[in-house]
Parts: C-alpha cells; sequence; structure tokens
C-alpha cells in the first residue's frame, strides 16, 4: 500500500463555523506525518474524521484502503487514537488499565495481563504499575495512555497533541515512544502546535490553517520559507524600533517580522553569517539593545511567513 491515508475535498463545519474547508493529503504507509498548526486550525477535527468519530459533510477519506465513512468499523479494527488528554481510569492502577483495554479488545486474562506486563516494563512504568493511576504524574499518565492504544498494535496511530502540557523531560519521553512506534512499522498521524515536535518526529509535515493545508513539505523545506536560522532582537528602548526594523531590511533586503512585543524584531537568516552583519550593523548605529538569540524557526515565524500572521493571531481568531 503506497498510501495509509488518502485525503481529497475533506470539509467540514458545525453550525456556521467552517473547521475544514476542502483538505487534501497523502500520508505515505511506515512514515511518521505531522500536522501542524495552532488551536483551532481543524487538526483535531481531520483527526476525528479519519478516526471515523466524525462524518465530512463533503470530500472523501480513505484510511489503510478503506473509506471512512462507507468502511469505518474496518477502519476502526486497523487504527488507535491517543487523544490530547490522558483518557485512562485514575481509580485503576496502571496495570489494571491495560488489562481491561486488553479485555475490551478480545484478549484473554492471561493474554492481557502479559501484554500490560509488557507495555509498562517497555515504557518505563513497572515500578508504579501497581499504584493508581491517579498518584502518577502527567508524563506517566501520557506514557500509558499511548501504552493502552498499542495493547493490540495498531496499522495506524493517531496521536492528537500528545505532549499538550507536559514538562520537557516527560516531552522527550513520548517523543522517544513515538520513535519506536515508528521504527516497528506503525504509521504514525501526529498532530501538534510545536515546530521542533513535528522536527523530531516527523518525515513530512502539513501545515494547516483555517481548516486548508497551507503548506506541506520536510521541516527543512518548510524552514527554507523563513530562513535556516532566525534571529530576535529585543531593544533597551522600544521607540527604535523603526531604526532597527529599517537596519535589518537594509542589511537582508526584505522587512523582518515584528512582534507583540514593540521593542523586539526577529529576522529570518538565510546563513548565520547574516547575524554577524545585523550586529555589526545595530553597534555601528549604536542602537542598545537588552537581548538576542540565534535559533532555528520557530512556528510562529514559518506561519507569519506562509499566512502574514502569528500563529496565536490565527488561534484567537479561530476561537472567535
Amino acid at each position: 500500500m503506497a498510501h495509509a491515508i488518502e485525503v481529497h475535498g475533506l470539509v467540514k463545519s458545525f453550525g456556521t463555523t467552517r473547521a475544514l474547508g476542502g483538505i487534501d493529503l497523502n500520508i505515505r504507509a511506515g512514515s511518521v506525518y505531522g500536522l501542524l498548526g495552532p488551536n483551532g486550525a481543524g487538526k483535531t477535527t481531520t483527526t476525528r474524521i479519519l478516526a471515523t468519530l466524525l462524518k465530512p459533510d463533503a470530500g472523501s477519506a480513505r484510511v489503510l484502503g478503506h473509506d471512512v465513512v462507507r468502511e469505518a468499523r474496518a477502519v476502526r479494527q486497523k487504527v488507535s487514537l491517543t487523544g490530547q488528554y490522558a483518557s485512562v481510569d485514575e481509580d485503576l492502577t496502571g496495570h489494571e488499565n491495560l488489562v481491561l483495554v486488553g479485555r475490551l479488545l478480545g484478549l484473554s486474562w492471561r493474554e492481557a495481563r502479559q501484554r500490560a506486563t509488557d507495555l509498562l516494563d517497555a515504557f518505563g512504568l513497572s515500578d508504579a504499575a501497581g499504584r493508581q493511576v491517579q498518584t502518577w504524574s502527567g508524563g506517566m499518565r501520557r506514557r500509558v495512555d499511548i501504552a493502552a492504544s498499542l495493547v493490540v498494535i495498531p496499522e495506524l496511530l493517531f496521536l492528537d497533541e500528545p505532549t499538550t502540557g507536559l514538562d520537557p523531560r516527560s516531552r522527550n519521553q513520548v517523543w522517544e515512544l513515538v520513535r519506536r512506534i515508528a521504527a516497528e512499522g506503525t504509521t504514525v498521524l501526529l498532530t501538534t502546535q510545536y515546530l521542533e515536535e513535528a522536527d523530531r518526529l516527523a518525515e513530512r509535515l502539513g501545515v494547516i490553517d483555517h481548516g486548508r493545508v497551507i503548506a506541506e513539505g520536510t521541516s527543512r523545506e518548510l524552514k527554507a520559507s523563513v530562513g535556516t536560522s532566525a534571529l530576535h532582537v529585543r531593544l533597551a528602548d522600544a521607540d527604535e524600533r523603526p531604526r532597527l526594523q529599517a537596519l535589518m531590511a537594509r542589511v537582508l533586503g526584505r522587512e523582518p517580522s515584528t512582534a507583540a512585543d514593540p521593542a523586539e524584531l526577529t529576522a529570518g537568516l538565510d546563513s548565520p553569517a547574516q547575524a554577524a552583519a545585523i550586529l555589526a550593523a545595530i553597534a555601528e548605529a549604536q542602537l542598545e539593545i537588552e537581548h538576542f538569540t540565534l535559533g532555528n524557526p520557530s512556528l510562529d515565524e514559518v506561519f507569519l511567513a506562509l499566512t502574514g500572521r502569528p500563529a496565536e493571531d490565527a488561534a484567537a481568531e479561530a476561537a472567535r
């Protein structure tokens, strides 16, 4: 099978709000695909349609060769979904949760217990297996939630913003789990707000805004839309921002991006050498800066390059 997911012209509205406005996607079997965008962009709606939890208003979608409307039962037998929030029973222990899922999926008591033990060990949760989940940390709950999706190994795993609200250590642990799952041959559709997360995990990315895929490609290709790196400069005096903006435009040959902070500017760079040229020009102009950072483009910078507005503004629009 060349593609695990094939989507053409997918449309979905909730009352007068159009959540999806004609999405097209083709996701290679055996790959990790990242669907990137702010809250309200349409990521979760897309996932729920593909997982047969919602019906589209128009368009078509095939998952693992099956139509998500006409063959919903066949799709459900081959996929697993981990939503944005842990859905395990907090009154049960970690082991009891996984045994329960195993029994619901048709495993015998013996098979369910053994599978629960194996997964808890693989996910580094054996020491807490006998404790109620309500005593676990957020990262531990997230890991057991993903483990529950793997009691029976799916051909396709939907991960809807799996690291939202997690601390950096827990986020890294979840990333390692996703890599392990993908290495074993499961196709993964990952929705996220974080470019770094998609960068670490996904083979290809789709950027979604207002219910449409507005860009698609590898992480490197998307970053190239704003340059290979980004320079963030914060001035000591916000009134000097017009001078800094003109200076950066002269060095780069294009306008830098403004930020919500009136003292800040961000410039996408084609090479780190441009950062040195900008900083030298700032020194020559005797502009006082509070601090500067040089790093990879953020989701906001990619989004700004593609849509002309920051991701937070897009999310606020979608919420209205």
